[in-house]
């Protein structure tokens, strides 16, 4: 089976896999050190509205981007129309190539605001933040939504999915993100991907993407074959994971992907850290927002509970490089990148959580 070229709108993506949005992780150190993994399209960690529409060193490090980090999304959560539409604005001003719309996310605080998935409670209201984005940002860049595939499993959670849905696409947004739990059930239990398979046979030619269980390319893969959806965002699997772009490159290919050596996982946890630190302009900053990427390339490793203990025992900057030269010593490693199969227990970034 070939898969299509992903496209959002004017935007040629390419490889139909990119990196999602991911709160307190996908900052620019993360992106750049994805793409030059094979990421072909990263997006921003969520911003709400008003932090956009306010000044100060939030809002500015929220519109910063690096040169090399296109093309960039800039995802927006918010609870009111005139104020998304004002976001986005920003958004387009500050040189983001696509604005994207978070109804999706489960976390208890945000819906107690009445932001991200519990807007899927609420077709009138989301419908209407779409209209006002997409009139704020009229052709300027492509526009998408991510939503989760309902509220809950109700009847009326399905029915307020679909009239969304249908308004989204009846409006002309680029790409619509699906991911196959509903807001409820958070991360608990499988991501129903046949529910994925549903949602593009209603809407045809629209783009979709999916998301939900993706830890290994051949996990990739098996979405987009079984489900017929135009790409995939993957999300927590790609935490101390930039490798997997590639490997799916190499399964689309019809070549079999390889398991990174710890010397490659060292180059990339390095690169990572140094970009960190030009990003925040302090190591200790840098360190804190490094350190919990540092913690799942453990996932990887040929010993990774070992590792991973290794990884949590980083307090200061001065530790970081000599952890990494301790745990990636591809001396006391085989640091060959032999073939990745389906049967290997790839350790997913979740299951070594703190």
């Amino acid at each position: 089976m070939e898969f299509r070229p992903l496209r959002l709108g004017k935007l040629a993506i390419g490889l139909p896999v990119v990196q999602a949005a991911l709160s307190g992780y996908s900052d620019a150190a993360m992106r750049l050190v994805a793409r030059e993994h094979g990421a072909p399209y990263a997006l921003h960690e969520v911003v709400l509205d008003e932090l956009l529409l306010q000044r100060g060193k939030l809002r500015n490090r929220s519109l910063q981007l690096p040169a090399p980090d296109h093309p960039v999304g800039g995802q927006l959560m918010g609870s009111r129309p005139h104020t998304f539409g004002a976001a986005a604005r920003q958004l387009v001003h500050a040189g983001f190539d696509v604005v994207d719309l978070n109804f999706g996310c489960p976390v208890n605080k945000v819906l107690g605001r009445c932001r991200g998935g519990f807007l899927l409670r609420d077709p009138d209201t989301a419908l209407a933040m779409v209209t006002a984005v997409l009139d704020a940002v009229g052709n300027a860049v492509p526009v998408t939504v991510k939503l989760r595939r309902g509220y809950d499993d109700t009847a009326d959670s399905e029915r307020a999915f679909f009239t969304i849905l249908d308004g989204v696409v009846a409006r002309g947004v680029a790409a619509v993100t699906v991911h196959g739990r509903t807001v409820v059930q958070k991360y608990v239990g499988p991501s129903r991907w046949q529910f994925l398979a549903r949602v593009k046979r209603h809407v045809g030619t629209a783009t979709v993407l999916g998301s939900g269980d993706l830890f290994s390319p051949f996990d990739i893969v098996r979405m987009l074959r079984e489900t017929g959806i135009d790409g995939v965002t993957v999300a927590r699997g790609c935490i101390g994971n930039p490798f997997v772009f590639a490997q799916v490159r190499e399964l689309l290919a019809g070549r079999a992907p390889r398991w990174p050596g710890v010397a490659a996982q060292r180059a990339a946890l390095l690169r990572h850290w140094q970009l960190a630190v030009e990003l925040y302009r302090s190591e200790r900053t840098a360190l804190a927002a490094v350190r919990m990427h540092a913690i799942k390339y453990a996932q990887y490793h040929p010993q990774p509970q070992w590792a991973r203990a290794q990884m949590v025992a980083i307090h200061t900057p001065a530790q970081f490089v000599p952890q990494l030269d301790l745990v990636f010593d591809p001396s006391r490693f085989d640091q060959a990148a032999r073939l990745l199969q389906p049967e290997d227990a790839v350790v997913p970034a979740a299951a070594l959580a703190e």
